[in-house]
Protein backbone atom coordinates (compact mmCIF):
# COMPACT_ATOMS: atom_id res chain seq x y z
CA UNK A 1 0.00 0.00 0.00
CA UNK A 2 2.85 2.39 0.84
CA UNK A 3 4.51 1.72 -2.52
CA UNK A 4 1.22 2.27 -4.34
CA UNK A 5 0.66 5.58 -2.55
CA UNK A 6 4.22 6.62 -3.39
CA UNK A 7 3.64 5.85 -7.09
CA UNK A 8 0.36 7.77 -7.08
CA UNK A 9 2.03 10.73 -5.40
CA UNK A 10 4.91 10.63 -7.91
CA UNK A 11 2.52 10.59 -10.85
CA UNK A 12 0.46 13.52 -9.60
CA UNK A 13 3.58 15.46 -8.65
CA UNK A 14 5.00 15.09 -12.16
CA UNK A 15 1.62 15.72 -13.76
CA UNK A 16 1.05 18.90 -11.76
CA UNK A 17 4.62 20.07 -12.43
CA UNK A 18 4.29 19.57 -16.21
CA UNK A 19 0.86 21.19 -16.34
CA UNK A 20 2.05 24.03 -14.10
CA UNK A 21 5.03 24.78 -16.32
CA UNK A 22 2.86 24.74 -19.44
CA UNK A 23 0.27 27.01 -17.82
CA UNK A 24 2.98 29.43 -16.76
CA UNK A 25 4.38 29.44 -20.28
CA UNK A 26 0.99 29.79 -21.97
CA UNK A 27 0.07 32.66 -19.66
CA UNK A 28 2.94 34.62 -21.18
CA UNK A 29 2.28 33.88 -24.83
CA UNK A 30 -0.53 34.36 -27.31
CA UNK A 31 -1.91 30.82 -27.50
CA UNK A 32 -4.02 31.56 -30.56
CA UNK A 33 -0.98 32.91 -32.39
CA UNK A 34 1.05 29.85 -31.42
CA UNK A 35 -1.69 27.59 -32.77
CA UNK A 36 -1.79 29.58 -36.00
CA UNK A 37 1.99 29.19 -36.35
CA UNK A 38 1.68 25.43 -35.86
CA UNK A 39 -1.23 25.08 -38.30
CA UNK A 40 0.62 27.16 -40.89
CA UNK A 41 3.68 24.91 -40.81
CA UNK A 42 4.80 23.28 -44.06
CA UNK A 43 3.66 19.65 -43.85
CA UNK A 44 6.59 18.46 -45.96
CA UNK A 45 9.09 19.73 -43.42
CA UNK A 46 7.02 18.22 -40.59
CA UNK A 47 7.07 14.77 -42.20
CA UNK A 48 10.82 15.04 -42.79
CA UNK A 49 11.35 16.11 -39.17
CA UNK A 50 9.29 13.16 -37.94
CA UNK A 51 11.32 10.68 -39.99
CA UNK A 52 14.55 12.22 -38.70
CA UNK A 53 13.32 11.99 -35.09
CA UNK A 54 12.49 8.30 -35.56
CA UNK A 55 15.97 7.63 -36.98
CA UNK A 56 17.64 8.95 -33.82
CA UNK A 57 16.04 6.12 -31.84
CA UNK A 58 17.46 3.57 -34.28
CA UNK A 59 20.93 5.00 -33.68
CA UNK A 60 20.45 4.88 -29.90
CA UNK A 61 19.37 1.24 -30.10
CA UNK A 62 22.45 0.49 -32.23
CA UNK A 63 24.64 2.17 -29.58
CA UNK A 64 23.12 0.04 -26.84
CA UNK A 65 23.74 -3.14 -28.84
CA UNK A 66 27.42 -2.20 -29.31
CA UNK A 67 27.88 -1.72 -25.57
CA UNK A 68 26.12 -5.01 -24.77
CA UNK A 69 28.50 -6.86 -27.07
CA UNK A 70 31.48 -5.05 -25.55
CA UNK A 71 30.44 -6.29 -22.10
CA UNK A 72 30.02 -9.83 -23.39
CA UNK A 73 26.27 -9.72 -22.87
CA UNK A 74 24.52 -12.03 -25.32
CA UNK A 75 20.99 -10.88 -25.97
CA UNK A 76 18.75 -11.65 -28.92
CA UNK A 77 18.26 -8.74 -31.29
CA UNK A 78 14.49 -9.04 -31.05
CA UNK A 79 14.60 -8.92 -27.25
CA UNK A 80 16.76 -5.78 -27.36
CA UNK A 81 14.36 -4.07 -29.77
CA UNK A 82 11.35 -5.15 -27.74
CA UNK A 83 12.59 -3.88 -24.39
CA UNK A 84 14.07 -0.75 -25.92
CA UNK A 85 10.60 -0.04 -27.34
CA UNK A 86 8.80 -0.50 -24.05
CA UNK A 87 11.44 1.75 -22.50
CA UNK A 88 10.48 4.49 -24.97
CA UNK A 89 6.85 4.05 -23.97
CA UNK A 90 7.67 4.22 -20.26
CA UNK A 91 9.68 7.40 -20.87
CA UNK A 92 6.31 9.09 -21.41
CA UNK A 93 5.43 8.35 -17.79
CA UNK A 94 6.80 9.83 -14.54
CA UNK A 95 9.25 10.32 -13.05
CA UNK A 96 11.50 10.84 -16.05
CA UNK A 97 13.36 8.97 -18.79
CA UNK A 98 15.13 7.00 -16.03
CA UNK A 99 11.90 5.03 -15.59
CA UNK A 100 12.22 3.66 -19.12
CA UNK A 101 15.77 2.54 -18.38
CA UNK A 102 14.66 0.62 -15.30
CA UNK A 103 11.87 -1.15 -17.19
CA UNK A 104 14.02 -2.19 -20.15
CA UNK A 105 16.77 -3.25 -17.74
CA UNK A 106 14.49 -5.44 -15.64
CA UNK A 107 12.81 -6.90 -18.71
CA UNK A 108 15.99 -7.80 -20.57
CA UNK A 109 17.77 -9.06 -17.44
CA UNK A 110 14.85 -11.45 -16.85
CA UNK A 111 15.38 -12.91 -20.31
CA UNK A 112 19.19 -12.98 -20.29
CA UNK A 113 19.59 -14.14 -16.69
CA UNK A 114 22.38 -11.67 -15.91
CA UNK A 115 21.07 -8.51 -14.30
CA UNK A 116 24.33 -6.62 -13.48
CA UNK A 117 25.62 -6.66 -17.07
CA UNK A 118 22.28 -5.52 -18.46
CA UNK A 119 22.18 -2.51 -16.15
CA UNK A 120 25.87 -1.86 -16.75
CA UNK A 121 25.14 -1.64 -20.48
CA UNK A 122 22.31 0.83 -19.80
CA UNK A 123 24.49 2.98 -17.53
CA UNK A 124 27.24 3.03 -20.17
CA UNK A 125 24.64 3.78 -22.83
CA UNK A 126 23.47 6.81 -20.85
CA UNK A 127 27.01 7.91 -20.08
CA UNK A 128 28.14 7.68 -23.71
CA UNK A 129 25.02 9.58 -24.76
CA UNK A 130 25.71 12.33 -22.25
CA UNK A 131 29.37 12.48 -23.30
CA UNK A 132 28.35 12.79 -26.95
CA UNK A 133 25.98 15.68 -26.37
CA UNK A 134 28.51 17.50 -24.16
CA UNK A 135 31.29 17.12 -26.76
CA UNK A 136 29.02 18.30 -29.56
CA UNK A 137 27.70 21.26 -27.57
CA UNK A 138 31.22 22.33 -26.55
CA UNK A 139 32.63 22.07 -30.09
CA UNK A 140 29.63 23.83 -31.62
CA UNK A 141 29.77 26.61 -29.04
CA UNK A 142 33.52 27.07 -29.61
CA UNK A 143 33.04 27.61 -33.33
CA UNK A 144 29.74 29.44 -32.98
CA UNK A 145 30.53 31.61 -29.97
CA UNK A 146 30.60 34.70 -32.17
CA UNK A 147 26.89 34.36 -32.86
CA UNK A 148 25.83 32.80 -29.54
CA UNK A 149 27.06 35.36 -27.05
CA UNK A 150 25.18 34.21 -23.98
CA UNK A 151 26.72 33.58 -20.56
CA UNK A 152 23.97 31.18 -19.51
CA UNK A 153 24.68 28.88 -22.46
CA UNK A 154 28.41 28.96 -21.70
CA UNK A 155 27.85 28.15 -18.00
CA UNK A 156 25.42 25.35 -18.87
CA UNK A 157 27.99 23.69 -21.16
CA UNK A 158 30.71 24.02 -18.50
CA UNK A 159 28.41 22.46 -15.88
CA UNK A 160 27.46 19.60 -18.19
CA UNK A 161 31.13 18.92 -18.99
CA UNK A 162 32.07 18.91 -15.30
CA UNK A 163 29.25 16.52 -14.36
CA UNK A 164 30.13 14.17 -17.23
CA UNK A 165 33.79 14.10 -16.17
CA UNK A 166 33.01 13.45 -12.50
CA UNK A 167 30.59 10.62 -13.31
CA UNK A 168 33.13 8.94 -15.60
CA UNK A 169 35.90 9.20 -13.00
CA UNK A 170 33.73 7.75 -10.23
CA UNK A 171 32.35 4.87 -12.32
CA UNK A 172 35.73 3.71 -13.66
CA UNK A 173 37.82 4.23 -10.51
CA UNK A 174 38.63 1.16 -8.41
CA UNK A 175 39.25 3.38 -5.37
CA UNK A 176 36.68 6.15 -5.61
CA UNK A 177 33.65 4.01 -6.51
CA UNK A 178 33.95 1.60 -3.52
CA UNK A 179 34.48 4.61 -1.25
CA UNK A 180 31.34 6.28 -2.63
CA UNK A 181 29.39 3.05 -2.15
CA UNK A 182 30.09 3.17 1.61
CA UNK A 183 27.23 5.66 1.78
CA UNK A 184 24.90 2.70 1.13
CA UNK A 185 26.40 0.44 3.82
CA UNK A 186 23.10 0.45 5.70
CA UNK A 187 21.55 -1.22 2.63
CA UNK A 188 23.91 -4.17 1.96
CA UNK A 189 21.93 -5.52 -1.01
CA UNK A 190 21.98 -2.14 -2.74
CA UNK A 191 25.70 -1.71 -2.05
CA UNK A 192 26.51 -5.18 -3.40
CA UNK A 193 24.41 -4.49 -6.48
CA UNK A 194 26.27 -1.24 -7.15
CA UNK A 195 29.62 -2.97 -6.75
CA UNK A 196 28.59 -5.70 -9.21
CA UNK A 197 27.54 -2.96 -11.61
CA UNK A 198 30.95 -1.32 -11.21
CA UNK A 199 32.85 -4.55 -11.90
CA UNK A 200 30.92 -5.01 -15.14
CA UNK A 201 31.38 -1.40 -16.23
CA UNK A 202 35.17 -1.56 -15.86
CA UNK A 203 35.17 -4.45 -18.34
CA UNK A 204 34.89 -1.74 -21.00
CA UNK A 205 38.36 -0.43 -20.06
CA UNK A 206 40.03 -2.91 -22.37
CA UNK A 207 37.60 -2.19 -25.19
CA UNK A 208 38.12 1.50 -25.87
CA UNK A 209 37.21 1.03 -29.52
CA UNK A 210 33.62 0.07 -28.72
CA UNK A 211 33.44 2.86 -26.16
CA UNK A 212 34.50 5.49 -28.68
CA UNK A 213 32.13 3.99 -31.25
CA UNK A 214 29.29 4.52 -28.76
CA UNK A 215 30.34 8.13 -28.17
CA UNK A 216 30.63 8.69 -31.92
CA UNK A 217 27.12 7.33 -32.45
CA UNK A 218 25.91 9.61 -29.65
CA UNK A 219 27.38 12.65 -31.41
CA UNK A 220 25.78 11.60 -34.70
CA UNK A 221 22.42 11.01 -32.99
CA UNK A 222 22.62 14.44 -31.35
CA UNK A 223 23.38 16.10 -34.70
CA UNK A 224 20.38 14.34 -36.25
CA UNK A 225 18.24 15.33 -33.26
CA UNK A 226 19.27 18.96 -33.79
CA UNK A 227 18.45 18.54 -37.48
CA UNK A 228 14.91 17.53 -36.52
CA UNK A 229 14.45 20.83 -34.67
CA UNK A 230 16.04 22.73 -37.55
CA UNK A 231 13.63 21.15 -40.05
CA UNK A 232 10.70 21.91 -37.76
CA UNK A 233 11.80 25.54 -37.55
CA UNK A 234 12.15 25.72 -41.32
CA UNK A 235 8.67 24.28 -41.64
CA UNK A 236 7.42 27.07 -39.37
CA UNK A 237 9.10 29.59 -41.70
CA UNK A 238 11.91 30.41 -39.28
CA UNK A 239 15.26 30.67 -41.06
CA UNK A 240 17.61 30.07 -38.15
CA UNK A 241 21.22 28.91 -38.35
CA UNK A 242 21.68 25.18 -37.75
CA UNK A 243 24.46 25.88 -35.23
CA UNK A 244 21.93 27.23 -32.72
CA UNK A 245 20.12 23.90 -32.59
CA UNK A 246 23.36 21.95 -32.22
CA UNK A 247 24.25 24.08 -29.20
CA UNK A 248 20.80 24.35 -27.65
CA UNK A 249 19.41 20.82 -28.05
CA UNK A 250 21.92 19.13 -25.66
CA UNK A 251 21.07 21.66 -22.95
CA UNK A 252 17.34 21.05 -23.38
CA UNK A 253 17.95 17.27 -23.33
CA UNK A 254 19.54 17.58 -19.89
CA UNK A 255 16.74 19.81 -18.60
CA UNK A 256 14.05 17.34 -19.70
CA UNK A 257 15.51 14.65 -17.44
CA UNK A 258 13.96 16.54 -14.50
CA UNK A 259 10.72 15.13 -13.01
CA UNK A 260 7.84 15.58 -15.45
CA UNK A 261 5.52 13.70 -17.79
CA UNK A 262 7.93 12.75 -20.57
CA UNK A 263 9.85 16.02 -20.20
CA UNK A 264 6.70 18.00 -21.04
CA UNK A 265 6.88 21.51 -19.66
CA UNK A 266 10.64 21.59 -19.10
CA UNK A 267 11.21 21.07 -22.83
CA UNK A 268 8.96 23.97 -23.79
CA UNK A 269 10.40 26.33 -21.17
CA UNK A 270 13.94 25.37 -22.22
CA UNK A 271 13.40 26.03 -25.92
CA UNK A 272 11.52 29.27 -25.33
CA UNK A 273 14.27 30.55 -23.04
CA UNK A 274 17.13 29.61 -25.39
CA UNK A 275 15.56 30.56 -28.72
CA UNK A 276 14.47 33.92 -27.32
CA UNK A 277 18.16 34.78 -27.00
CA UNK A 278 18.47 34.63 -30.80
CA UNK A 279 15.34 36.58 -31.61
CA UNK A 280 12.69 33.84 -31.95
CA UNK A 281 9.36 34.86 -30.43
CA UNK A 282 7.79 32.77 -27.69
CA UNK A 283 4.85 31.60 -29.78
CA UNK A 284 7.03 30.06 -32.47
CA UNK A 285 9.45 28.52 -29.94
CA UNK A 286 6.55 27.00 -27.95
CA UNK A 287 4.97 25.57 -31.09
CA UNK A 288 8.29 24.10 -32.23
CA UNK A 289 8.79 22.38 -28.89
CA UNK A 290 5.23 21.04 -28.74
CA UNK A 291 5.64 19.54 -32.21
CA UNK A 292 8.77 17.77 -30.97
CA UNK A 293 6.83 16.51 -27.94
CA UNK A 294 4.24 15.16 -30.37
CA UNK A 295 6.94 13.20 -32.23
CA UNK A 296 8.20 11.82 -28.93
CA UNK A 297 4.75 10.71 -27.80
CA UNK A 298 4.05 9.12 -31.18
CA UNK A 299 7.29 7.09 -31.12
CA UNK A 300 6.61 6.13 -27.49
CA UNK A 301 3.12 4.91 -28.35
CA UNK A 302 4.55 2.89 -31.26
CA UNK A 303 6.98 1.35 -28.78
CA UNK A 304 4.09 0.47 -26.48
CA UNK A 305 2.19 -1.04 -29.40
CA UNK A 306 5.18 -3.22 -30.34
CA UNK A 307 5.42 -4.43 -26.75
CA UNK A 308 1.71 -5.27 -26.53
CA UNK A 309 1.68 -7.12 -29.86
CA UNK A 310 4.65 -9.27 -28.74
CA UNK A 311 3.49 -9.74 -25.14
CA UNK A 312 2.31 -13.31 -25.62
CA UNK A 313 5.61 -14.32 -27.25
CA UNK A 314 7.51 -12.74 -24.40
CA UNK A 315 5.48 -14.57 -21.77
CA UNK A 316 5.96 -17.87 -23.64
CA UNK A 317 9.72 -17.31 -23.71
CA UNK A 318 9.69 -16.54 -19.96
CA UNK A 319 7.74 -19.70 -19.16
CA UNK A 320 10.11 -21.79 -21.25
CA UNK A 321 13.07 -20.31 -19.36
CA UNK A 322 11.41 -21.11 -16.03
CA UNK A 323 10.80 -24.64 -17.25
CA UNK A 324 14.51 -25.28 -17.47
CA UNK A 325 15.87 -23.81 -20.67
CA UNK A 326 19.26 -22.25 -20.25
CA UNK A 327 19.02 -18.41 -20.29
CA UNK A 328 21.37 -16.22 -22.29
CA UNK A 329 24.32 -14.94 -20.30
CA UNK A 330 28.00 -14.25 -20.78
Amino acid sequence: MTKRLKNIFSFFFCFILSVGLLMLLFSRIDFKQMWQDVKGADIRYMIAAGVVFFSTNILILWRWRILMKALGLKAKRFSSVRWFSIGLFCNLLPLSSVGGDVVRGLGLSQETGYKPKVFASIVLDRLSGFAGLVILAAVAFFFGRAIVQNKFVFLAIIAMSAVSLVIAIVLFSHRIFPFACNVFSVWPRLKNGLMSLHYDIVLLKGKQKQGWEAVGISILAQIIFALEFYLTAQGMHQHISFVYFIIFSPIVCVVTSLPSIGGLGWREVGWVSLLSTVGVNREVASGLSLINSGFMFLVGLLGGLLYVTTLSAGRLQHYQTDAGLKPWHA
